[in-house]
């Protein structure tokens, strides 16, 4: 483990920066995002939780603020800043608590921690979707439930792919670091 997220906040920054960066790209397949992997990643890998849950709600934040700057540019038809957006905020941060049950080392935990921490968001953003009237929204009936979560089906596989790359991409990148780090220390 990380032994003080000071000794590691450059790296930290860096890729919350990235991965901001990277929810902003232009022609990016919608749902294609790193932060529930993110999300996961902090609760796995890092000693301090504050900084843990912060990770993927500051990424967030700041790759907002650059599509509402491109919003009102111009730029971009997606608005930074919406209604609801809070609440988005807080499952990305909440799916940070998936990741103090993933060993780090285990490729099954953490395959399975990336399926939970994508079907949970799904399940509870897709529902408040339908509770509050957004979307289509949908009739206050089952059926009417159901259907918003056939509307979000799409967003539900590519958003799976997303944070199963990222996953593999963050907790495959730092035991490879792992090696190498001990490797040169050792040699």
């Amino acid at each position: 483990m990380m032994k003080s997220w000071k000794e590691s906040l450059a790296p930290l920054v860096m890729l919350m920066f990235t991965a901001a960066l990277y929810r902003v790209m232009p022609g990016r397949i919608p749902g294609f995002a790193p932060h529930i992997a993110m999300a996961l990643f902090g609760g796995a890998v890092l000693r301090d939780k504050r900084v843990a849950f912060a990770l993927p709600i500051l990424s967030l934040l700041f790759s907002d603020a650059l599509y509402h700057v491109l919003y009102i540019s111009g730029f971009s038809v997606i608005p930074g800043f919406y209604s609801g957006q809070l609440l988005n905020y807080l499952l990305i941060g909440s799916l940070t608590s998936i990741g103090f049950f993933i060993r780090r080392e285990s490729p099954v935990q953490i395959l399975a921690g990336s399926v939970a921490g994508t079907l949970i968001y799904f399940l509870l953003s897709n529902g408040w979707v339908w509770l509050v009237g957004g979307g289509w929204a949908r009739p206050k009936t089952m059926a009417g439930l159901l259907q918003c979560y056939a509307d979000g089906l799409p967003f539900l596989q590519t958003s799976l792919a997303g944070t199963l790359v990222f996953s593999a991409f963050l907790f495959g990148g730092l035991q490879l670091y792992g090696r190498y780090f001990s490797r040169r220390v050792t040699a």
